[in-house]
């Protein structure tokens, strides 16, 4: 077949990383688990930001600031949350998957910044949202509801992450597809 000194330099050239044994426990802590969980956007208080030395906010719309689909008046608990971040100073920054004109919509009725059509996970609108704030990813929350998008997208750029419960259980099918996957993920070990 071949020398043994053949394979020696093969099978240290190819052979697994030990540190890839257990694939799903990097994966989980590296890029898809959240910092930490809370119940509700709104508990992002500047005081709660300010205690983990956070300056700014990046949140999802859909099923995180309000329902999916949801095309009345803002709820009138997230225009609160949003002022009281405004009065602290805090910057916040919306960036969302949703089309160009239900993005526009949103951001002029709550009176924030925004990034429609955002493909994440991809971290190019939450780099453009944490340049635009002024700001260091690290001192960013990213808060969401989705795992493969919210929690991946603001890992990737090295915000703090914080993933919330979807506020309804209206959403795409592709969605409620995707959740079974993730509550593989959120399972503690």
């Amino acid at each position: 077949m071949g020398s043994p000194g053949a394979c020696g330099l093969w099978c240290r050239r190819f052979a697994p990383d030990p540190d890839l044994a257990k694939p799903r426990a990097k994966l989980e802590g590296m890029v898809i688990k959240p910092k930490e969980r809370i119940a509700s956007v709104l508990e992002l208080t500047p005081e709660w930001l300010r205690s983990r030395e956070l300056s700014g906010v990046i949140a999802d719309l859909d099923n995180t600031l309000l329902p999916y689909g949801e095309e009345g008046a803002p709820p009138t608990q997230v225009l609160q949350w949003l002022e009281s971040l405004k009065d602290e100073n805090i910057p916040i920054y919306m960036v969302t998957n949703a089309g160009p004109l239900r993005t526009n919509r949103w951001a002029a009725k709550l009176g924030v910044p925004a990034v429609g059509m955002a493909a994440k996970p991809l971290p190019f609108a939450y780099r453009r949202a944490i340049r635009d704030m002024g700001l260091m990813p690290g001192l960013v929350a990213v808060v969401g509801d989705q795992l493969f998008t919210d929690i991946l997208g603001g890992n990737w750029v090295g915000a703090y992450t914080v993933l919330v419960p979807p506020i309804s259980d209206s959403e795409l099918l592709y969605t409620r597809i995707v959740r079974r996957l993730e509550r593989t993920f959120l399972r503690e070990p």
